[in-house]
């Protein structure tokens, strides 16, 4: 039996797609689990190329046999939710997405070759939407959009980091926490100097109001 969820949970975003056709339109129990699993897995790949190969997918876990996987993966395929494509030896599988599709279009013209290695384990990290929606706000599709480009331009503990400091400095939106990322990136990330800055032009702003007010 499930003994329920902890505290210490991190969540995998799922497209809008997945819950408003996806989940109505699929019946087969084998085709939905390969589809959910693939969903979590690819959350965890910091790489442009996001696939799967069908080894990736643990049997164990899923409660399938290879066999099972296997017709999930087809299944899939023909639905036309993922994207099967060969290289050399190997087939991968790939979100139907705009990027997914790129890639498998890259792939078959030969203007990309993946580097072909071992399963892709998935790594603990933080959870960039949770973080944002706690501490900054609503998280729409664009700002999730925003946050994945995020994460793979400069890294969660980057993105982590510049939300901690928007809160610090009382400035709860995306463009001021972009902001930031931009300056370290474009002028080297001295964490402790660019917060001590902060503090100082913030006393200053509180000096010169006390001036104007006072006269001094």
């Amino acid at each position: 039996m499930f003994k329920g969820f902890t505290d210490s949970e991190t969540f995998t975003q799922l497209p809008d797609s997945f819950f408003h056709h996806l989940l109505k339109e699929i019946k087969d129990a084998d085709e939905l689990k390969v589809t959910a699993y693939f969903l979590w897995r690819i959350e965890f790949i910091n790489d442009p190329f996001r696939a799967l190969c069908q080894t990736d997918f643990e049997s164990d876990l899923l409660g399938l046999s290879a066999e099972e996987v296997a017709s999930g993966l087809e299944k899939a395929v023909q639905r036309g939710s993922l994207l099967k494509v060969q290289k050399d030896a190997l087939f991968y599988f790939l979100l139907n997405s705009p990027r997914g599709r790129a890639a498998v279009q890259a792939m078959e013209s030969e203007r990309w070759n993946p580097k072909i290695g071992g399963a892709i384990v998935p790594v603990e990290r933080p959870n960039v939407f949770k973080l944002y929606e706690e501490n900054i706000g609503p998280l729409t599709p664009l700002i999730a959009d925003a946050l994945k480009d995020a994460e793979e331009i400069y890294s969660s503990e980057w993105v982590a980091d510049a939300v901690e400091l928007a809160v610090t400095n009382n400035k709860r939106n995306w463009k001021y926490c972009e902001a930031i990322l931009k300056r370290w990136k474009e002028k080297g990330r001295a964490e402790k100097q660019n917060r001590r800055d902060d503090k100082e032009s913030r006393q200053r702003n509180v000096e010169d109001k006390i001036k104007k007010f006072t006269g001094g």
